[in-house]
């Protein structure tokens, strides 16, 4: 009798909408580098829908039965998780990192990770995908002080604070429709040892030379209207979260008044990047596989990204239809 057939490794992006993600391209490029035949798809679902799809696929978070996907012939590695489900993910977890704990939100889940055996990880790698992104855009990582303006205050929002505390900024500016919505925010920025105020969305892009850098964490389109704002002054690099389309009016202006414009899709690369050394450890050490060249997965994801992705993908001064 022959054996049994391996599990088929499995992984996707979930989210509404998410047609539009690039993650598909971004992890099968990077595992082709591993030689890991992984199946990553989309799965569009919504805050009601997510809980129960994740029980049957990483199993029930506190339970030690197999998840039910396993006697389908599915190994799943974990999931990547996009708007508007980075908070409710985080009670399919057994376990958080500090990072998650402190933010609420979760972009990555784990199932079985080798330093997590039989549990569910929570993690937001988020955080990395915003300081790689504005490093490739030319900020100075080492520095310390100054302010970070964060356009939002949704679960990106929320990364973009960790980021700015990683950046070693003393404060955070957060440029949102209501100043009351972002209490939250505020209250996150403040309990890292930040100060912290919310300001118009018109007055944080108006003043945006007085900043570090500015991450711009709207949905597709919303920051549109914001274009017209742009002062034509000594602009900091610009983070544009949304990059389906791109560029956006917001990175057209930004860039047409001299500022660098990084797209949404180096933020995608290294925080998928992040999720791939995540999702593939236990099938790499199963395998015995030595640790890979990252530098060389990284390299990979952003060409089959596309222009967008690569380290000179960001806009500038008299850039035409940007990356």
């Amino acid at each position: 009798m022959s054996p049994a057939a391996a599990p088929r490794l499995r992984a996707a992006v979930l989210g509404r909408p998410v047609a539009h993600s690039l993650s598909p391209v971004l992890h099968r490029a990077a595992c082709a580098v591993l030689g890991l035949d992984v199946d990553y798809t989309r799965e569009d679902l919504g805050e009601d829908e997510v809980a129960g799809f994740l029980a049957h696929r990483l199993g029930a978070p506190g339970c030690a039965a197999a998840p039910a996907a396993l006697g389908d012939g599915e190994d799943w590695l974990g999931c990547s998780v996009t708007m508007p489900l980075k908070a409710a993910v985080v009670a399919a977890a057994d376990e958080r990192t500090a990072r998650v704990r402190a933010l609420g939100v979760a972009n990555t889940l784990v199932r079985d990770h080798p330093d997590h055996p039989g549990r569910i990880l929570a993690h937001n790698t988020d955080v990395d995908g915003i300081v790689r992104a504005l490093a490739d855009g030319g900020l100075d990582a080492s520095a310390r002080g100054g302010t970070v303006g964060v356009l939002g205050n949704g679960g990106t929002a929320s990364a973009a604070v960790a980021a700015a505390h990683a950046l070693g900024a003393d404060a955070v500016r957060f440029g949102v429709r209501e100043p009351g919505r972002a209490a939250d925010v505020v209250r996150l920025a403040r309990g890292l040892g930040m100060e912290a105020v919310a300001c118009g969305q018109e007055e944080l892009v108006a003043g945006a030379g007085r900043l570090r850098a500015v991450v711009a964490t709207l949905p597709p389109r919303a920051a549109d209207p914001l274009a017209e704002a742009v002062a034509d002054a000594a602009l900091p690099p610009l983070l544009d979260a949304a990059y389906d389309p791109w560029p956006s009016a917001l990175a057209r202006a930004w860039s047409a008044a001299g500022g660098t414009v990084v797209s949404g899709v180096a933020m995608l690369l290294h925080q998928g990047v992040e999720q791939v050394r995540l999702f593939t450890e236990r099938p790499r050490r199963e395998r015995g596989v030595a640790e890979p060249d990252w530098a060389a997965v990284t390299r990979a994801a952003a060409q089959a990204l596309g222009p967008a992705a690569l380290p000179g993908g960001v806009t500038r001064r008299g850039a035409r239809g940007g990356a």
